[in-house]
């Protein structure tokens, strides 16, 4: 858009010279004085907020300040109906000024030393409200798991050692003893404050003027009550956000993402799965995790699209809102969907008892997938090949693949368009490099490469090719630390800056393939070096198992011996004896299991991984206590 500018020389010259040093990469056009657009506040915010301009933001913007971009659209469906974006802006903005007074801030005071802001809400809208307040005021979201036990609330509240704790009704109870024990304020928010549209009385709350300068039936923005902070602060280093990790290896710890290291996960993913303002995204996953808030609900909000939010995973709920127009929508439907290996299992299970025992609605499911999604995507852990191949059958999608964990963010990912292998992660995402590495004390960093790449392309070192090492990851998307952990954080990254993801990967066939976790799922027996997950994916094809987590015992003999926990299907039995018949011809010897137990269950976190140290002391406790070295 061409830059027009129709002030006076004098005020040209000053605004528009402060107006470019606090912003990058704007176009601005400018009224004369006759002109009721004349009363917007110079900000490139206000401006697009009415589509008057064209003017990009800030590349490093939090997601409240993009989404004025999208003031008219539907941003949130959930149990409650839906919420547009201007809805969204003014309860965040409410709710701001009561967390300023709660925290006895002055009118035109905000946060100035990363105040954290726990908080515990459903999955709905009033999640979103609450993070955007946060940052509203310069402070540091820090997200609560619900289904965590009250003692783990404690320890993440301790350990975050917040400033103010809000929660939805529904937990204000659990809450109130663990904030009285550490003499934390906590805010209630009451469904009343977060439903419902803004009133054009109270538009105060977000700056907006109420006088004849409306254009289209909309008040002229005025200066805002947090433009103050917005305007002299710039966000890119600014920690935005503290996820704790899901505790695999000891006690959580927090992961401080900048508002820099989320702008870059974000666009990442818009350009790497072509997100678009058209988009409508089904969402059931928990929301204390990057995957359910950052891939999710933050990206399709940083672009404008649609997040339709379950309250909680339910099979005939998420088939229903895959295939079925959304109520009252005038025919919108969900075109985007992503989730967990697990979910995935539990949908064809659901399939298979429910449709196809029925015998109706096969070819329509069908059909309706093929033609009105777009995206299918599973991560968080690996998918089992078996499930790839009855999702494909069931949909006619094969689910992108990608890898990522909460210090990095999106690493690699399958192909939108073109080849996706199973079993692969693909290649690296936008602005992420890669490196296979091998530890080597010698070495002036402490590791020998193995391959090393970016976006555009992936050099193995001559003579090594095919060979495995961990997986190491550097970019803008890397978290900035642990929070309050500082041996812990130099410890995660190599002396030269790369992040060490603790997950055995190979490049082969020009792509990327994660083996297993450096630690837990590489076995070695006699000699022989195990992939864990392998065997998960070749137990998993037995038509009598439902879910399989295979582990390394120690042994005096062999170092370790591969051991399987298996959770069958209903009626079904499995012996051991049976189990080795049956995989003498599909495994090799040293592969197949030799301790096998049998249990209802597989004990998950929240996003469907096992704990596998954690689960050898619970089934294997004759094995747990035993220390012979694994060379």
């Amino acid at each position: 858009m061409i830059k027009i500018f129709q002030l006076e020389k004098t005020f040209f010259s000053s605004q528009i010279k402060k107006f470019q040093q606090l912003w990058t990469n704007e176009t601005v056009r400018v009224y004369p004085k006759s002109s009721p657009q004349r009363y917007l506040h110079l900000c490139p915010r206000c401006s697009s907020r009415f589509g008057y301009t064209n003017l990009k933001v800030n590349k490093v913007a939090p997601t409240f300040l993009v989404a004025e971009k999208y003031i008219g659209r539907t941003a949130i469906i959930d149990k409650h109906g839906k919420s547009n974006y201007e809805d969204i802006l003014h309860h965040s903005a409410k709710l701001a000024d009561k967390i300023r007074k709660t925290c006895c801030l002055s009118d035109k005071e905000y946060f100035r030393n990363n105040d954290r802001v726990v908080f515990l809400c459903e999955n709905d809208v009033s999640y979103v409200i609450a993070q955007w307040a946060t940052w509203i005021l310069g402070g540091v979201a820090v997200p609560l798991c619900k289904s965590h036990p009250a003692s783990e609330l404690e320890y993440f509240v301790e350990d975050a050692q917040a400033s103010i704790v809000i929660a939805t009704e529904e937990y204000e109870k659990i809450l109130k003893p663990i904030t009285y024990k550490f003499q934390v304020p906590l805010l209630t928010l009451r469904k009343n404050s977060y439903i419902g549209t803004c009133a054009l009385e109270d538009n105060r709350w977000f700056g907006w003027e109420t006088s004849p300068t409306s254009i289209e039936g909309r008040p002229a923005r005025s200066k805002g009550f947090y433009d103050d902070f917005v305007m002299t602060n710039k966000y890119k280093n600014i920690p935005a956000m503290i996820i704790y990790t899901s505790g695999t290896t000891g006690r959580p710890k927090g992961v401080v993402l900048t508002h820099g290291n989320l702008s870059a996960q974000i666009t990442g993913m818009i350009k790497s799965w072509s997100w678009t303002n058209q988009d409508v995204i089904l969402h059931v996953l928990p929301l204390h995790h990057v995957h359910g808030i950052v891939n999710v609900l933050m990206t399709a909000l940083h672009c404008g699209a649609v997040c339709v939010m379950m309250p909680k995973f339910d099979a005939g709920k998420v088939w229903s809102g895959l295939v079925d127009p959304i109520p009252n929508m005038g025919g919108l439907r969900v075109n985007v969907f992503m989730a967990v290996p697990t979910i995935y299992v539990k949908l064809i299970e659901y399939y298979d008892e429910i449709v196809r025992r029925g015998g109706y609605a096969e070819n329509y499911i069908k059909v309706v997938c093929e033609n009105k999604i777009r995206l299918m995507v599973s991560g968080s852990a690996a998918l089992p090949e078996p499930i790839m191949k009855q999702w494909a059958k069931i949909t006619g999608h094969q689910l992108l693949e990608r890898y990522g964990m909460t210090e990095i963010g999106m690493a690699l990912s399958n192909p939108l368009n073109g080849e996706r292998r199973p079993g692969s992660v693909g290649h690296p995402m936008p602005r992420v490099e890669v490196c296979i590495s091998r530890p080597n004390s010698y070495a002036l960093h402490g590791y020998d490469v193995i391959a090393q790449g970016d976006s555009k392309i992936t050099n193995t070192v001559s003579g090594k090719e095919g060979e495995s090492g961990e997986l190491l990851v550097k970019g803008p998307s890397v978290f900035s630390n642990y929070w309050r952990k500082p041996d812990a954080t130099k410890q995660a990254f190599t002396n030269d800056g790369w992040f060490r993801t603790g997950d055995t990967c190979v490049y082969e066939d020009n792509v990327y393939k994660i083996v297993g976790r450096t630690s837990v799922d590489i076995i070695k027996s006699g000699g022989f070096k195990i992939g864990a997950l392998d065997i998960e994916r070749h137990l998993l094809t037995h038509q009598n198992i439902r879910e399989c987590a295979v582990v390394g015992l120690p042994d005096m003999t062999w170092g370790q011996k591969v051991g399987a926990v298996l959770v069958l299907k209903d009626g079904m039995s499995l012996t051991q004896v049976e189990l080795k018949q049956w995989a003498s011809n599909k495994m090799t010897p040293y592969q197949i299991p030799t301790v096998v137990k049998c249990l209802d269950f597989i004990p998950r976190n929240a996003m469907g991984k096992v704990n596998k140290k954690q689960l050898i002391e619970d089934v294997f406790p004759e094995y747990a206590k035993q220390t012979f070295a694994v060379r």
